[in-house]
């Protein structure tokens, strides 16, 4: 249950967080976001739970705490807690070869970028690891970023997540047969990788991804109202997904600061009605990189239990040990993701910014322009939702709204400073 605790025992101004939900209102009534909800939550107690607008505009229905939406990429942090409760029963290492579980990726081509196209290829250096996977430095990458020949490739296979054909052990296969985009880990590429991962989860586990995640990690943190398709009882709190009327595509989000579209003209079009949506359908290819649908009441205690280090109302998944290295920034030699080729995501600089094991990490405030702690991390989804949790002031935020593209307004900055501005001790 979504109880705010008086802000003032927690070490936040009550009168502060007031501007938070003074800015949820502003999203709506600027017609930037049909409706949007957020929780803040501070050493284990709610600070504050609100939501304004609405989940579907034609029918008016509010936007609730109780919504369910598509949190898309934030499915990624939740598989790689999954897979790292394998990794503590000794299933993997982190450097084993992901050849070694899946041999069709031995022989896996790396792209050159020549001319002769997709033939311009060289062997892998080193092979892709399970570490490469959980820091999107494997070589794989996404369809819709529409850059080069390779993630036109991914479209021409049909590789398509979530809500791609068959299953994830096919995708799988078809994935590599396909060239790498680059050496793995010689730079970060956001990608399916973790799409991978959940098929790892599959083979080391002997269960499918949502049976996994059902019973080993959301059934014990009591998330009731997630999972990879919306339950019908459900259906009634399901939301319509909007885009910005502008026309703004996914294809502009890893683009560089000179380079990223413009804000769109303000106003809103429907791109998916709740009741025309693939997620009211049980899915047959369960998608570990953003599949999932759930309530911001269930991720955030997702969030406090990360922020109690694996345990949550008595309940242990993860060890204390595995979370805080999960939280440590995983890319060689401690670059941050501008120094590994991809200086700009959504609509945030990754000047300062590592990467983790699932998530974004924080390794210069200054350096990445925020206010914020070191070791803080963080990531989103593609309509927009995002979350954040800060170890240092024992500080998470979730906040839930549907619009496509992610990197459509700076709402992930505007909401920091909002929340970070109430502190008071």
């Amino acid at each position: 249950m979504l109880v705010p605790t008086d802000p003032g025992s927690l070490g936040l101004s009550a009168q502060r967080l007031e501007r938070v939900t003074h800015w949820l209102q502003y999203q709506v009534d600027s017609q930037r976001l049909a409706g949007c909800s957020v929780v803040v939550g501070r050493r284990g107690q709610i600070a504050l739970a609100a939501a304004a607008g609405f989940a579907d505009l034609e029918t008016r229905q509010p936007f609730a705490l109780d919504s369910v939406v598509r949190i898309y990429s934030m499915t990624k942090a939740v598989t790689t807690a999954a897979a790292m409760m394998l990794y503590e029963e000794g299933c993997f290492h982190l450097d084993d070869p992901v050849a070694h579980y899946l041999p069709e990726f031995k022989d896996t081509p790396v792209w050159m970028g020549g001319s002769a196209g997709l033939d311009d290829v060289v062997p892998q250096r080193q092979p892709m690891t399970v570490r490469h996977l959980m820091t999107h430095t494997s070589g794989l990458t996404y369809g819709f970023m529409h850059a080069n020949e390779v993630d036109a490739a991914y479209r021409a296979a049909h590789i398509e997540l979530p809500g791609g054909e068959g299953d994830l052990a096919a995708m799988v296969t078809n994935l590599a047969a396909l060239p790498l985009l680059c050496q793995p880990g010689s730079q970060w590429n956001y990608s399916v990788s973790t799409d991978v991962l959940g098929r790892l989860i599959e083979i080391w586990s002997g269960l499918n991804l949502e049976a996994f995640l059902q019973t080993r990690l959301l059934q014990p943190l009591a998330m009731i109202d997630t999972g990879f398709c919306v339950h019908p009882a459900l259906e009634p709190r399901f939301t319509a997904l909007y885009s910005p009327r502008g026309g703004i595509d996914m294809s502009g989000i890893a683009k560089s600061a000179g380079t990223v579209q413009p804000a769109a003209p303000l106003g809103l079009k429907c791109q998916e009605r709740a009741i025309d949506s693939r997620f009211r359908k049980p899915a047959g290819l369960y998608s570990g990189g953003g599949g999932l649908t759930g309530t911001i009441g269930d991720y955030a205690r997702f969030c406090q239990m990360l922020l109690n280090r694996g345990v949550l109302d008595g309940e242990r998944v993860l060890g204390r040990k595995t979370v805080e290295f999960m939280r440590l920034n995983h890319l060689p030699e401690n670059k941050d993701m501008a120094a590994m080729g991809q200086p700009v995501w959504s609509e945030t600089s990754y000047e300062g910014i590592g990467f983790g094991l699932g998530w974004a990490v924080v390794t210069d405030p200054v350096k990445a322009q925020m206010v914020t702690s070191v070791g803080e991390h963080h990531w989103g989804g593609a309509a927009s939702t995002f979350f954040w949790l800060d170890p240092l002031e024992d500080l998470y935020t979730v906040f839930f709204t549907q619009l496509m593209p992610s990197s459509t307004y700076p709402i992930r900055r505007e909401l920091r400073t909002r929340v970070y501005q109430a502190l008071t001790d």
